[in-house]
């Protein structure tokens, strides 16, 4: 079996999907790569058994159809060595030996059998289909992935929700004390669903994602789904269980609204999170008539930090305190010049919305705030 193809396209589709590869595996062919010929076609898998992720890669040359599975590790940090330039890639049938050609000599290892590669699992018949632009599914995936939690008590909050209707489709995520929700009006469902990608997928799709311009084919049952993409295809089992009824957690009257530049009011919390107690990290708000005064202090190492920055808000008095790094994040990923801050009373979650959303979008971050004792 022998193939020729380019040594800058080989390396980029394995290092992409060389990210599902698990540091210990409990079967050791799962730290190979799985490559499959045919014709002038290369498909490439990677897998951890929750999750594969697939690619595809013309070749300039093949002599015969084939499968088997080469090292990971010893396959890219090969690659990684050498400069664009085609490879030529011959597997002895008899013994799995493989010798890489390049330029200005030759890299020899043993591959494994193919066959034993565990193989993906099909969707049942019945499942359903839905396509999304790449751009939406993207600005989804990036909008929440940040708030999921890593919880192991309950499963059901480590991933990216995506709740499909027949109006609409909705990506949420929530670590029980930040929750963010992405409405898009433009995407919709020939019936209700609520799937639950786990965070692993979730960063790999950010990661391609940006690379594709098309549509995004999501094929899903009710436990496993496949995000079908112009060079990769990416299935994965999903989360069981039932996420929380999001939208009962989320206050409908505040009262309070506040305008605020997000960079100025960004930079200003970082500042301040420095000399915040290192157990509480606690950044108390002062919100008066056009002024937000935050401050942080720790009282052990005798620390603390005042700033005051400038807001549109007129109403009455609000004290207020949040987690810094939790609120640090919900500002960071607010890509908009003025958020809107929505307040009732120190007891309750607060609101972070971007002044103006993006056309179809309806987005919506929450955070719960911490119990001052003034």
């Amino acid at each position: 079996m022998k193939f020729i193809a380019s040594s800058s396209a080989l390396l980029s589709h394995l290092q992409a999907i060389s990210r599902v590869i698990n540091s210990k595996n409990t079967l050791p062919i799962l730290e190979c790569f799985l490559l499959n010929i045919e014709g002038l076609k290369l498909t490439a898998t990677a897998s951890d058994t929750e999750t594969t992720l697939v690619t595809t890669l013309d070749l300039i040359e093949s002599e015969s159809d084939g499968c088997f599975a080469i090292p990971s590790k010893t396959l890219l940090e090969s690659l990684r060595e050498l400069s664009e330039q085609p490879l030529t890639v011959e597997i002895n049938e008899t013994n799995l030996e493989v010798t890489i050609w390049y330029q200005n000599g030759k890299y020899k290892f043993v591959a494994q059998n193919g066959d034993e590669f565990p193989k993906m699992k099909e969707l049942k018949e019945t499942n359903n289909n839905l396509q999304i632009p790449a751009a939406i599914l993207l600005s989804g995936i990036n909008s929440t992935l940040f708030a999921s939690a890593d919880d192991e008590l309950r499963p059901v909050m480590n991933g990216v929700v995506m709740d499909i209707s027949t109006e609409d489709i909705t990506f949420v995520a929530s670590d029980a004390h930040k929750l963010v929700r992405l409405r898009n009006k433009s995407i919709h469902g020939d019936q209700k669903a609520m799937l639950i990608v786990p965070k692993k997928p979730a960063v790999l799709l950010r990661t391609i994602l940006p690379k594709e311009t098309g549509n995004v084919v999501l094929s899903y049952d009710d436990s496993n789904i496949v995000f079908q993409l112009s060079n990769y295809t990416i299935f994965c089992r999903l989360v069981e269980g039932r996420f929380p009824n999001y939208n009962a957690v989320i206050p409908q009257d505040n009262p309070y609204k506040v305008l605020v530049d997000r960079i100025s009011f960004l930079n200003t919390l970082k500042r301040v999170a420095i000399f915040a107690n290192q157990s509480s990290s606690l950044v108390k708000m002062v919100i008066t008539n056009n002024n937000i005064e935050l401050t942080t202090q720790d009282i052990d190492f005798s620390t603390s930090a005042e700033e005051t920055i400038p807001c549109q808000y007129e109403g009455d008095k609000i004290n207020i305190g949040f987690k810094a790094q939790y609120i640090i994040d919900i500002v960071s990923n607010l890509n908009t010049p003025e958020i809107v801050l929505e307040l009732a009373d120190p007891s309750r979650a607060g609101l972070f919305l971007p002044l103006q959303n993006e056309e179809n979008e309806d987005l919506l971050m929450l955070l719960m705030p911490m119990l001052l004792n003034d």
